[in-house]
């Protein structure tokens, strides 16, 4: 079961282009915001941000996120989507040249690769990291082969 439901998680993370990531305000209340992400071997997520997003400086504070790529356009029942978890946070400067490749390296899906000049200094953009400590696949409550009549989140190894 691992290797089919691996194989969709991998082809979610392949083909969309936002994961909604869940971070949390100072005052503890769930804050949801859908990022344009890359990945590198599905394990550490990349997406282009300003530092003073309500995002961005939640995860200033308290890394740990939830995060849920999905696809949007999927018929009622057949939804297709990753969940993940782990902390999130700006690459630091000394690591933007080697985080930079990695997360440009084949950004697709009409993303552009930048360059940690546009990533540091003064200019308002950051590179920022997700690293996935854990990812569950969505399984639908009538899906033919893993189905038990209620929507879940099955774990999967990426």
């Amino acid at each position: 079961m691992d290797t089919d439901l691996a194989h969709r998680a991998r082809t979610v993370l392949d083909a969309e282009r936002y994961v909604v990531i869940g971070t949390v305000d100072p005052d503890g209340v769930p804050r949801v915001s859908p990022v344009y992400f890359t990945h590198l071997g599905y394990r550490d997520l990349y997406w282009v941000s300003r530092p003073d997003t309500h995002h961005s400086t939640n995860l200033a504070t308290w890394p740990w996120v939830s995060g849920v790529v999905y696809d949007s356009g999927s018929p009622v029942g057949q939804g297709r989507a990753v969940y993940v978890t782990g902390r999130a946070f700006e690459v630091p400067e000394d690591e933007l040249a080697q985080a930079c490749v990695a997360a440009f390296a084949a950004p697709g899906k009409g993303a552009r690769a930048f360059t940690p000049a546009e990533l540091s200094g003064s200019d308002s953009l950051r590179l920022y990291r997700l690293r996935v400590a854990c990812h569950e696949v969505h399984v639908s409550a009538g899906d033919p082969t893993y189905g038990t009549g209620a929507d879940r989140r099955v774990g999967v190894d990426l």
